[in-house]
């Protein structure tokens, strides 16, 4: 099955924080790695969003160019999820001409079929700078729910879209200017004319009840009140309008974002050296597509890519035929993920409120981070991240659970065989413990398939206690002399048949530690392959280059228990995982005061 995993790409606006990759990092990586595993052929494409206006006020803040800002924390990006072991087919960026193109092209041919319109609308300007006003960089009132704090775009208390005109007592978020409104032309997508094709197809997939509740009901609330939504700003930085007399706007950062998943796939196949590769992805109508982000962008996913899809094909009120890209692919899945709080309150990188990707792997490892996320993240609703709960996670469950049956399973092996001994005839303990733990294939494989990652988690956890309890009802440390060889041996083969089969389960989880637990039983390379940073020219314009992850994951070990390699050698262990003490919430990677 071809499976195309399209994840959030993330702002080009500072470094990633922990917040931003427990909504759509970790939990696209770890269904794409589970997905590879059960044999599917699986893109995962993204990379960062590089347009927009906050970016013109942060390169005038850090007084540098807006292209030397986005490469600078392109830069930054990619070298923190690539240490965090995402493993990208292609991540790339929104600056590429590639992306520009299809950007382009998909607005040509929205626009032929009827879709996108000319219409006046009123703008808000900042009045010390005469600079457009993004929409989130306004705040006021909601018209609708009296929320205080509602956005220029929507009002995060009750969900609606707003207008930034249609708030009351508007201000700018940059320094809390009264904006001005003036009028001015925009391109329009006709929402309206697409409302019965997406009620439809939202309609589809709610019968067949994979979606998030939601997530599902939220889209569905979003198609019962559509208007034309502008998809062109007042602006020089993006994405020229391929239209003659619009050369001083640019498109809504918004329109070409979610159109990247189309445009990355692309430029994989085409550095592939295979160029039309991407269409068993985007042109077979068999495929499944699983879209990863936070609950803040299910809008984006579930209403305007839709919609700009069903516009380029030609599905809505006013028909049409769909362009060079032909009939693409509607997502099978929105997968939104809630907010990762930090102690109670929101990240905010400006009041300081925050926690850094590097800062965490750097400290703590990638996987300790990951486990973090998977077992106690924002799958399904809002949860908090604490020191506290992060050592205690890490101390009882990583280190005394999974870290010890590691680690004493090793030990025993090579004080007393040097390799993985051969068994002799099972014993119904034995027995009970292998075919528990084999069993696990089939019920973690269903909850990852489903977006279910903490009940998978806990799923794989709870057989590492069932392991470890067979320890203790075993005691092989007591199995002592001659006599008591035989079983010895088959004792501690079946606990690194069990470490086997579970770290093949762990392995989407933590594909850092499930390497090093393969080589402590004698594995040699890498068991679960991971991602690398390129450094590449842009395919159509050879004086820039850019920096992309990718990888090559053919080698991905298949969902499937294998059998142990008897006399594979096996020395003395070193801990997989480090115990933590507590850690001061005022100074958690020891920078001092």
């Amino acid at each position: 099955m071809k499976v195309l995993s399209a994840v959030a790409w993330p702002y080009t606006n500072g470094p990633r924080h922990i917040g931003h990759v427990a909504g759509f990092g970790v939990p696209a990586d770890v269904f794409s790695r589970y997905m590879r595993m059960a044999g599917h052929d699986v893109l995962m494409v993204s990379g960062t969003d590089e347009h927009g206006t906050p970016i013109l006020v942060l390169a005038e803040q850090e007084g540098a160019t807006v292209q030397e800002t986005v490469d600078k924390y392109n830069a930054v990006i990619v070298q923190d999820l690539t240490d965090l072991g995402l493993s990208y087919d292609l991540f790339t960026r929104t600056t590429t001409r590639n992306h520009y193109r299809v950007v382009q092209d998909l607005f040509t041919q929205i626009r032929a079929n009827g879709y996108m319109i000319e219409q006046t609308t009123t703008t808000a300007i900042s009045p010390s700078t005469g600079r457009t006003l993004p929409d989130r960089f306004l705040e006021g009132t909601c018209p609708i729910c009296g929320f205080p704090e509602a956005r220029g775009d929507q009002c995060d208390n009750c969900g609606n879209q707003l207008d930034p005109a249609d708030l009351i007592n508007p201000r700018s978020k940059i320094n809390g200017e009264v904006p001005e409104f003036v009028e001015t032309q925009h391109f329009f997508l006709d929402l309206p004319a697409l409302a019965g094709a997406l009620q439809e197809w939202l309609d589809q997939v709610d019968a067949a009840g994979t979606w998030r509740p939601s997530v599902i009901n939220f889209a569905k609330g979003l198609a019962k009140d559509m208007h034309p939504r502008a998809m062109t700003r007042d602006i020089d930085w993006g994405i020229p309008i391929p239209v003659d007399g619009w050369d001083t706007k640019r498109f809504y950062v918004w329109f070409d974002a979610v159109i990247g998943y189309l445009s990355a796939a692309i430029e994989w196949a085409r550095r592939l050296g295979e160029p039309e590769r991407w269409r068993d992805w985007w042109n077979d109508p068999t495929a499944l597509s699983y879209y990863f982000q936070g609950k803040d962008n299910v809008t984006f996913h579930a209403q305007i890519w839709p919609a700009e899809l069903l516009g380029y094909m030609g599905r809505g009120d006013k028909g049409g035929e769909p362009g060079a890209f032909g009939e693409l692919n509607l997502p099978t899945e929105v997968v939104a993920s809630g907010f990762l709080g930090l102690a109670g309150a929101q990240f905010s990188t400006s009041r300081g409120n925050v926690i850094y990707v590097k800062d965490m792997i750097a400290t703590y490892g990638a996987d300790a981070l990951r486990y973090f996320i998977c077992a106690a993240g924002p799958e399904t609703q809002d949860s908090d991240f604490t020191w506290e709960e992060f050592v205690t996670r890490n101390n009882n469950e990583l280190v005394a659970g999974w870290g010890n049956l590691v680690n004493r399973t090793a030990s025993m092996i090579a004080k007393n065989f040097g390799q993985i001994p051969a068994p002799a005839a099972l014993e119904a303990v034995d027995e009970e413990l292998l075919s528990a733990v084999r069993d696990g294939f089939g019920t973690v494989g269903a909850l990852l398939e489903a977006q279910r990652q903490k009940a998978a988690l806990a799923e794989v956890m709870r057989l590492v206690r069932a392991a470890n309890k067979y320890v203790t009802d075993t005691e092989p440390f007591r199995l002592k002399g001659d006599d008591q060889r035989e079983r010895l041996g088959t004792v501690l083969h079946t606990l690194a048949q069990a470490v086997g089969d579970l770290n093949t389960m762990l392995a989407p989880f933590l594909p850092h530690s499930s390497n090093a637990v393969a080589q402590t039983f004698g594995a040699t390379g890498q068991f679960m392959p991971m991602p690398r940073i390129e450094q590449v020219r842009d395919l159509d314009d050879d004086s820039r280059g850019y920096p992309i992850i990718t990888g090559e994951y053919s080698g991905t070990p298949r969902w499937e228990s294998r059998p142990v390699t008897v006399g594979a050698p096996v020395a003395k262990p070193t801990p997989i995982f480090a115990k933590l003490d507590a850690i001061d919430p005022a100074d958690p990677f020891g920078h001092g005061a």
